[in-house]
Formats: C-alpha cells, structure tokens, sequence
C-alpha cells in the first residue's frame, strides 16, 4: 500500500500535473488546512450547479490535507457530509479542515464548505487511519 499514497502530482482535487483536476493549493492553519476554488462549468452536474461528488471530493481531500500538511499519512475510513446549498458554477468558494480529535492511529477531521457570502454549502465529519510505512 505505500507505493498507494505517493503523490505523483495527479491528485484531481490538488495535482498539480492534472491538467483535468481542480489544482487547489492548501494552507496550513492552526487546526487543519484551507482552500479556495472556483469550480467552473467542467464539474458541475445540473445546469449552473458544481456536482455533488465533487463538492465530496473536496471535504474528503480537505481532511486527508489537515493531516498530511503536519507529516501524517492516512486514509479516509469513513466520511460523514450534508449538503446544505448548491454551489454554483464559477462561484468563489473556501473548504477548511480542523482536526477535532486525535487517538493514536484515528484522527476525527472536521471540513466544511464556505461561498464567498459565507454561506454554509457542505460539511463533514471523517474518520482517517494514520498509515505507518
């Protein structure tokens, strides 16, 4: 499984080297990680509106990032999301990533996903495994 959790730089939330991904670049906080996007017209799923699996995609990636930008590897278990509004195409957009709890190999990571009005458009609750190599 190690050679798994590589970064290769195709990640399709935050590769760099995918030309078909959504490129994020996340900042370290003082409890997790945070991002802005943009999600233009390639990832939405009805007219005008970014599909529900990648507004998923983001709150998975957001989590595994709170942990992997402190050195810790690890993979989601199990991962929790409501959505609460729709996400429009072209619409500035932050997800953050706090992590709420941490008891040797599980960590417990809160994400959620902000529009530029603040309102409140998804959030998670994610169970990850720390991966040992």
């Amino acid at each position: 499984m190690g050679d798994k959790l590589k970064d290769d730089g195709y990640c399709f939330v935050c590769g760099k080297s995918n030309p078909y991904g959504l490129g994020l670049e996340f900042k370290q906080t003082d409890h997790g990680v945070t991002a802005s996007f943009c999600a233009d017209r390639r990832f939405q799923g009805y007219k005008g509106i970014v599909h529900g699996g990648i507004i998923a995609a983001l709150l998975d990636e957001a989590s595994v990032k709170a942990l992997l930008l402190r050195g810790i590897k690890a993979v989601t278990a199990e991962i929790n999301l409501r959505f609460k509004n729709p996400l429009s195409v072209n619409e500035e957009a932050i997800v953050n990533a706090d992590i709420v709890q941490s008891h040797g190999k599980l960590h417990v990571i809160r994400a959620e996903i902000v529009n530029s009005g603040s309102k409140v458009i998804a959030h998670s609750m994610a169970k990850l495994f720390r991966y040992d190599e």
